[in-house]
């Protein structure tokens, strides 16, 4: 997912414009390609970011939106901009990127789940070999 005001940058439009683009399209975005941001998740959204913008438009009137793959494409679409277009094929390659990642993590979790599960079976002794031994600082 990608928050609207990073996608606007993206596209190089306001979050503003962005967003009013959305809100007239609402029929372009299902629930599977956009979701308004909760309290919740605006509240860890800025305790990550640490600091608010200062000043004028430092408070948003709506909450933030978060774009799925195809609702970033859309957005795009919506836009209608040089810009945005150019941008849709980047926006397409870093989701392909994390969907990679995540398939490879997830294949190494199986993987590991599986050889823990053999060491799991085998003799106390034998699964002894297996335990990092603890290093000592020596003074």
């Amino acid at each position: 997912m990608i928050v609207d005001s990073d996608l606007a940058a993206l596209y190089g439009v306001s979050t503003k414009r962005l967003n009013e683009q959305v809100r007239r399209n609402a029929d372009r975005f299902p629930a599977d390609f956009l979701l308004e941001l909760s309290n919740q998740d605006l509240t860890a959204l800025r305790s990550q970011n640490a600091t608010l913008n200062k000043g004028r438009g430092g408070h948003r009137k709506y909450r933030p939106m978060a774009f799925t793959e195809h609702g970033a494409i859309m957005a795009a679409t919506v836009l209608n901009s040089a810009r945005a277009a150019q941008m849709t094929i980047y926006v397409v390659r870093a989701f392909v990127k994390m969907r990679e990642s995540l398939i490879v993590h997830t294949q190494l979790a199986r993987e590991l789940a599986t050889l823990k599960g053999r060491v799991d079976t085998l003799d106390s002794d034998t699964r002894k070999q297996f335990v990092r031994p603890s290093h000592h600082p020596e003074h």
